[in-house]
């Protein structure tokens, strides 16, 4: 279908219908989105199946947004053996639309979208169940995380969410202003999706979007414990996307949507913190990737784009700092 015809990054909240009457309803739905990246599909599957809460209570199912680099189908059944159901997009739909998809074939009261390249800990769906029942208030819950790398080696200790087990403390302004939170760790009540839609507008930070939208309508739940990994490799979105300034635009937009939502008297200081936290994020992350891949191009893009969040000390001292590196050809 062209794009002429079919938005691939919807303008507006898709609307989630409810279940058709009849419809056999379980506790979960566990809805694994795959493009590609099929390298870590197999460890996805497994974290899921170790704490399997049997087919009466727990749907798992693989949706595949058309990848060209392998079998998806293939692995899947060698894996779920016949546990894990397989979808297949009839043309590729993006990122976006696949999760619309996902919560559209969920048939559970919680669901959580696990990206085809992130894992959960045993636990972690015992802790989210829990949860539900001690604060049925909470829209959505989640459980700390860890950013990790291809071999599952964490990356960096991220800031944790909150200080306790509970439901989470001035959320909708602190979440508004950075992102705390990766989509492993975060599962939405289906009530929640048909309340206030899909994801739209940005395919970059469509996540944090959704985080800012349900904690503006409902309470978030938290438990403490690191139960969930999100992946950070070359092939993700976020990482193909800094040269092409495409993470920066929708980060800034979903910035300034944000900053709408909240009430009026806390929305100046709340953007110059989130620009604060974003030029310090894009300041050294343009060093990284010098260093990481030597493209000098793509070092001042994202160097450039940390000035445009916000000209402080940090982005501009950072800015020089890779401006000698590259004359120095130091590496």
């Amino acid at each position: 279908m062209p794009d002429s015809v079919f938005e691939r990054i919807p303008s507006s909240p898709p609307v989630i219908l409810p279940l058709p009457s009849g419809t056999k309803r379980l506790q979960w739905s566990v809805m694994i989105p795959v493009y590609n990246g099929l390298a870590y599909l197999e460890q996805t599957l497994r974290s899921v199946l170790c704490q399997d809460l049997g087919p009466d209570r727990m749907q798992i199912e693989v949706v595949d947004d058309v990848s060209n680099e392998g079998d998806v189908a293939a692995i899947v059944e060698r894996v779920g053996q016949g546990r894990v159901t397989y979808y297949r997009q009839p043309f590729n739909v993006g990122n976006v639309r696949n999760f619309e998809t996902c919560i559209n074939r969920a048939v559970g009261e919680y669901i959580h979208i696990l990206h085809g390249d992130d894992y959960v800990e045993p636990g972690f769906y015992e802790a989210i169940t829990q949860l539900f029942i001690d604060f049925p208030e909470a829209g959505a819950a989640c459980t700390d995380w860890r950013v990790v790398n291809d071999a599952g080696q964490t990356v960096w200790a991220n800031e944790p969410i909150g200080d306790e087990r509970g439901i989470l403390k001035n959320w909708h302004q602190r979440i508004a202003i950075r992102q705390y939170l990766e989509p492993p760790a975060k599962v939405v009540k289906r009530s929640t999706y048909e309340a206030i839609g899909s994801f739209y507008l940005v395919n970059c930070s469509e996540d944090w979007l959704m985080w800012n939208r349900i904690a503006a309508k409902y309470p978030v739940a938290y438990h403490p414990e690191v139960l969930a990994k999100y992946r950070n490799h070359d092939q993700n979105i976020t990482a193909v996307s800094f040269k092409n300034r495409k993470n920066f635009l929708d980060i800034e937009k979903t910035m300034l949507y944000n900053m709408a939502q909240l009430p009026e008297h806390l929305r100046a200081a709340s953007e110059k913190a989130s620009r604060k936290n974003f030029a310090f994020y894009f300041a050294n992350l343009a060093h990284r990737q010098y260093h990481a891949n030597h493209d000098v191009e793509e070092a001042f893009i994202i160097a450039k784009d940390a000035l445009r969040f916000q000209v402080n000390k940090h982005s501009v001292m950072l800015y020089l700092k890779l401006v000698f590196k590259v004359l120095l050809r130091y590496k």
